[in-house]
């Protein structure tokens, strides 16, 4: 950042009391301290700087104050300095056009977002910084004491007692009802038990950011899964078709989605890999693309699912 000092600490006091400053600057340093510098030590602090007379400073306000209000859960506060009323402090940031706005932690400017002017432009720089900084935040205390429960939950449905799951992930969204885990914990749940209406209920009725997470992303592949797969079918006569001809990349499709119904994952993933060492594009790459929607539902951090993309890596890279 472009600023100067902004050494605003109580360290300062002495300092600043030889500089000669007006009583104003000195209530201007103090309240900035209070505002800006105090909270920053555990939360990242936007400082707006505005005026009256700035036509894009009022254009900026709503949606910056919005941003600020929709974080504030994640440790994010907004502080709006009027440049015509803290001359000083503006000086200090050496802020040469409004509207300006920094983000404060610990006392210290960590980025500049002037050049944001959309939500989402906001969105995508501060949850850069928050992944970098340790904010402390209600979302952050929150996820610490959400993490042993969804884990709980996550190690009953991997351990096959789907009913009891969604029952732990039931209790858990009780508490947040907006927790992108749980959620996806939810809609795995409720498609190991075949329920995938309510899965597709429950998906749709999601907020769109959360709808966007990750882990909902798995659960919404678990569902595209299921309901590719085709449960009860005698995976006999498919895989005398595919004995008698190697090539029937249809069939072997077929008895892919047989195997998954039948949970059998080694032997559907098996029979997707043959494919596409066969012909990888088969169908516009349909069995790769089953092949990594397999690979989200299991998740992409487990051992297996690393073991099988070492073998479509041999394949794609032979």
């Amino acid at each position: 950042m472009n600023g100067g000092s902004t050494d605003f600490d109580a360290e300062g006091d002495d300092v600043l009391a030889t500089l000669g400053l007006s009583e104003q600057d000195k209530a201007a340093i103090a309240d900035f301290r209070r505002d800006v510098v105090e909270p920053s030590q555990t939360s990242l602090v936007l400082v707006d700087f505005w005026a009256e007379w700035c036509g894009p400073c009022k254009q900026l306000s709503p949606v910056i104050e919005k941003i600020a209000a929709e974080y504030a859960d994640k440790g994010v506060r907004l502080v709006k300095i009027n440049v015509d009323e803290n001359r000083f402090i503006a000086g200090q940031f050496r802020v040469q056009s409004i509207p300006t706005v920094y983000a404060i932690f610990q006392g210290q400017p960590v980025a500049d977002l002037t050049s944001a002017r959309t939500e989402g432009q906001y969105r995508q720089m501060l949850d850069q910084i928050l992944a970098q900084l340790p904010i402390e935040s209600e979302a952050s205390r929150q996820a610490e004491d959400l993490a042993p429960l969804i884990a709980m939950g996550e190690d009953v449905l991997a351990s096959g007692d789907a009913e009891r799951a969604l029952g732990i992930f039931g209790q858990i969204s009780d508490m947040a009802p907006d927790n992108a885990e749980v959620i996806g914990g939810k809609l795995r749940a409720l498609v190991a038990l075949g329920r995938l209406d309510e899965a597709d209920g429950l998906l749709a009725d999601l907020p769109e950011a959360v709808a966007k997470e990750p882990a909902v992303e798995r659960g919404r592949a678990a569902i595209a899964l299921a309901r590719s797969a085709t449960p009860g079918v005698d995976t006999a006569p498919l895989e005398a078709r595919v004995a008698a001809n190697p090539q029937d990349y249809a069939a072997l499709f077929d008895l892919s989605a047989a195997r998954m119904a039948q949970g059998d994952r080694d032997g559907a993933a098996d029979a997707l890999l043959a494919i596409i060492a066969g012909e990888r594009d088969w169908e516009e790459g349909k069995a790769r693309n089953q092949l990594l929607q397999l690979f989200e539902v299991v998740g992409l951090e487990d051992p297996w699912v690393s073991n099988q993309r070492r073998r479509l890596s041999a394949i794609l890279f032979s």
